[in-house]
């Protein structure tokens, strides 16, 4: 009996550190938490972009990874592409910003 409950116990703690495990992120693969915060940030990045009108910012693809934002796509001048940079910038939990924006 005392090493069925030995076994449960051991079953147990082997289970949660298998579903912990799951949840801890990486040098290349994000953490629960921390892909839910870059999706926020992707989120205020996009919503940001698209408040500014003199941008075609549907043309602008944004991807979020660990804090740092990359910008890809077309816009029509290299002033376009400095002004999204900036713009990404001022939004909170941006580390840093990857420029691949292409001028058409």
């Amino acid at each position: 009996m005392k090493n069925r409950n030995i076994m449960a116990i051991f079953c147990a703690i082997a289970l949660a550190a298998t579903t912990l495990t799951g949840c801890a992120g990486s040098s290349k693969q994000e953490s629960t938490g921390g892909y839910i915060d870059d999706t926020v940030i992707t989120t205020k990045v996009k919503s940001t972009l698209l408040a500014e009108k003199s941008l075609k910012s549907t043309d602008i693809s944004v991807v979020t990874f660990k804090g740092r934002v990359q910008l890809s796509g077309f816009v029509a001048s290299s002033a376009e592409a400095n002004k999204a940079v900036a713009l990404t910038k001022t939004v909170k939990g941006v580390r840093m910003v990857e420029n691949d924006l292409l001028v058409k």
